[in-house]
């Protein structure tokens, strides 16, 4: 009786040592999680207070930028004359000054949401970490206690088996194992997701940069036109070839130019107007916009490169695009969809618009009903621009509510349309450069309708 109690005695040691054990462990892992909790909490503060210090001087700039913008306006409007040109393109020249320090605050801003990122990913891994120890030990725990059988034990000892109950105990494993499981696949997703934010924010970095460079560039262009320019002043004949070297093109060279489309392929100016045109009537959105939205110049270096869907798509969107090729009675593996970038970041956009299987699949019903075609087709240059002018009302929306000025409402509806959510992010870059571009396409668009 003795040797029973002794083994008993043993077995109820065990298993209190391992129930003490998972509390312990579930009480390490939760300090770990609240102490991290508590830092990421005082970093998201810091740096949300630096992005909000970043946004008030871009303000600033931009109140500055739309002055000289109105200015240059202003000053075409009055007529083509030799001093004319050259206050415009000093105007200009002090506009590109201010778009590259606005586009360096950006970059600030990108470094800022980088480091933060990074930091993120640390905590994960550090989570993660603890998830696999915690889930390792708590296997262990449960293999040594199927190997010493104190279970059965208590099992065979009435009067004991009521200190701890069989199935709770193993109930208790069981629930703890597979909480610490489904916490280890949340993490690891969250990882995933947080890859795939530095992923993006190192490529809006880098085209920030390069968009800077192109705009010092100009600034050294215009100035060297500006030199000319007064040069030519000195001349009467010389003002006047000048003049007539820069005479605007005529409609017919408008309505001719290559139209080149962001997402590959080609059409005329004017027959690329007529589809824009088409759907500005039907949601309200000014067609140059809709031009410079599609012009492939537009595109600030966006990944358009022609792939498979295997290759570049994300795996959530692949059984969408799916279903729009069957609906269409088209072969999967001979649409070709953007590629990925050197980042990692997914490609998979469709057709002229460059829209995404998830995002086109919202528009159907909408393009149906404006088109005619259903089921309506990413790769029909019809459907692809009423798709684009859609999505630009929707943005616009938002863009209202935070600006008045429609130069700014066209900016900030661009950098929506290019990078979601973290449109801020690129305002100055692509909202800025396709601003440019809807003012270039204004002026044809009023050359070849009123001729």
């Amino acid at each position: 009786m003795r040797v029973i109690r002794k083994h008993t005695y043993f077995f109820v040691a065990v298993g209190a040592m391992v129930f003490l054990f998972i509390i312990a462990t579930a009480g390490i892992v939760f300090t770990q999680r609240a102490l991290a909790q508590t830092t990421t909490s005082t970093s998201s503060e810091t740096t949300a207070q630096k992005q909000q210090d970043l946004e008030n001087q871009l303000a600033v700039l931009q109140t500055q930028i739309d002055q000289y913008q109105g200015q240059i306006a202003a000053d075409q409007a009055k007529g083509t004359t030799l001093t004319g040109q050259i206050k415009t393109l000093n105007a200009q020249i002090a506009k590109l000054n201010l778009q590259i320090q606005a586009i360096n605050l950006s970059l600030q801003e990108i470094d800022s949401q980088i480091t933060q990122t990074t930091s993120q990913i640390g905590v994960t891994q550090g989570q993660i970490a603890s998830e696999k120890v915690a889930v390792g030990n708590l296997l262990n725990a449960l293999y040594k206690n199927d190997q010493t059988g104190f279970l059965q034990s208590f099992m065979e000892n009435p009067q004991l088996s009521t200190l701890w109950d069989d199935s709770e105990n193993i109930s208790l494993f069981e629930s703890t194992l597979n909480a610490d499981v489904a916490q280890l696949n949340t993490l690891t997703g969250q990882l995933q997701d947080q890859n795939q934010q530095l992923a993006q924010s190192q490529s809006a970095e880098a085209t920030a940069e390069q968009y800077a460079a192109s705009q010092a560039a100009q600034v050294v262009a215009n100035k060297t036109q500006v030199n000319q320019l007064l040069t030519a002043t000195k001349s009467d004949a010389a003002a006047k070839a000048a003049l007539a070297a820069q005479a605007k093109a005529t409609a017919a060279q408008i309505r001719n130019q290559i139209f080149q489309l962001l997402g590959g392929g080609s059409l005329t100016f004017g027959q690329a107007y007529q589809y824009a045109s088409v759907a500005s009537q039907a949601t309200g959105v000014n067609a140059a916009l809709i031009l410079a939205i599609l012009n492939r110049e537009s595109a600030l270096g966006q990944n358009v490169g022609q792939c498979s869907y295997q290759k570049a798509m994300s795996p959530s969107n692949i059984p969408i695009f799916l279903q729009i090729v069957q609906g269409l009675g088209l072969n999967p593996s001979q649409m070709l969809v953007s590629c990925p970038n050197a980042d990692g970041v997914y490609g998979g956009a469709m057709g002229p618009a460059q829209f995404e299987p998830s995002t086109w699949e919202l528009y159907v019903s909408q393009i149906a009903s404006i088109t005619g075609d259903n089921p309506p087709s990413p790769w029909s240059n019809a459907d692809a621009f009423v798709a684009t002018a859609l999505y630009l009302k929707g943005a616009m929306q938002g863009c209202e509510a935070t600006y008045s000025a429609q130069l700014d409402i066209d900016r900030c509806t661009a950098a929506k349309y290019y990078a979601g959510g973290a449109w801020k992010s690129y305002l100055w870059t692509y909202g800025e450069a396709t601003v440019e571009q809807e003012q270039t396409f204004a002026q044809d668009i009023t050359t070849i309708t009123s001729s």
